[in-house]
């Protein structure tokens, strides 16, 4: 679907943004691929990897969610946006909770308006776990932010840009997860685990790229997107990675939980369940999608449903979770 289109990523040079640009260049032929960020150290040294005169389509713009008529500027003629930008460390936006909604709140209103104002088709936004039934200002804010962009099609109107969310957990292996924190104590034969009964779900960088571009060609506007994935043990992870290392609970930290929450029950009532996927619907009574989703082979999730790291049947044994290690490490 990107083929001879402009698509502009917001946010574009951190683990996801790089891992997305080389799917797509791998994968289409876009007209343009703008890379939007407001680092331009990284936007250097990503121009290494993916440069203009390799790749003729790419373009890096300096600039910051903060700024609409930046946002104006880099999204004029573009197709699609994936909105990846954020303020995502859970004890900084704690100590800096002016900052974090400057850019994880006013910042997502601020795309919505661009994209409308300019044109854009489709925006699809990154969320994350923490803004289900949230406990930190992070979560909050990107609570917040989900509400503004499924909001954002009613901005819209009938014919104007459409606006759809993904939801999914930490991404193994990426920057502050725990294994390569594991990694990193090994060596010194103790591992420290904030509490033996916390969970995660687990998806790598690879897998949330499909299921953004998967979610951006199924989109119809509205939907809050989220993939079905397997659950691991933090012990086992442990376990998996230094089998003879000394375990020590240190107990969990301010704003954590001990188990995720993609689907809380609160939100159940108007969740579709496919085979790999589910989908949250929005509550405004104007929007009759889900009687659509039922025709296409969704099944309405019963009432008090929630969808938990800790209540998932599908697990990770410690020999996948070795296999995982493995295939990060060698990446």
């Amino acid at each position: 679907m990107y083929d001879d289109k402009t698509l502009v990523i917001t946010g574009g040079t951190g683990s996801f943004g790089k891992a997305i640009v080389r799917s797509v260049l791998e994968r289409y032929k876009p007209r343009k691929l703008i890379v939007f960020s407001r680092d331009e150290l990284k936007q250097y040294e990503m121009a290494h990897v993916f440069s203009e005169s390799e790749y003729p389509c790419m373009r890096y713009f300096i600039g910051d969610v903060r700024d609409r008529e930046r946002l104006d500027e880099a999204f004029r003629g573009a197709d699609y946006v994936i909105h990846a930008a954020a303020l995502k460390q859970v004890p900084a936006a704690e100590y800096n909770p002016f900052e974090a909604i400057q850019t994880n709140v006013l910042g997502a209103q601020n795309v919505i308006r661009a994209a409308i104002r300019v044109g854009v088709k489709r925006v699809i936004a990154l969320s994350t776990d923490k803004a289900a039934n949230p406990i930190n200002l992070y979560g909050a804010s990107k609570l917040c932010s989900d509400k503004l962009f499924v909001a954002g099609n009613a901005m819209g109107g009938a014919d104007g840009t459409r606006f759809s969310v993904v939801r999914y957990g930490n991404v193994a292996g990426s920057r502050g997860s725990v294994i390569p924190l594991f990694l990193k104590m090994k060596a010194s034969g103790t591992l420290k685990i904030t509490d033996e009964r916390m969970t995660r779900f687990s998806i790598t960088l690879e897998e949330g790229v499909d299921f953004v571009i998967e979610s951006m060609d199924r989109m119809r506007g509205g939907e809050i997107f989220v993939p079905k994935l397997r659950s691991l043990r933090v012990v086992e992870v442990a376990k998996a990675i230094a089998p003879e290392a000394k375990l020590e609970m240190v107990g969990i930290r301010a704003g954590e939980k001990l188990h995720e929450t993609l689907v809380p029950a609160d939100e159940a009532w108007h969740t579709v369940e496919y085979e790999d996927r589910f989908i949250i619907m929005p509550t405004h009574p104007w929007w009759t999608r889900q009687e659509e989703l039922i025709a296409e082979g969704g099944k309405p999730c019963e009432i008090g449903f929630a969808y938990t790291s800790e209540t998932n049947p599908d697990w990770l044994s410690i020999d996948d979770i070795r296999e995982l290690v493995r295939g990060l490490v060698g990446q």
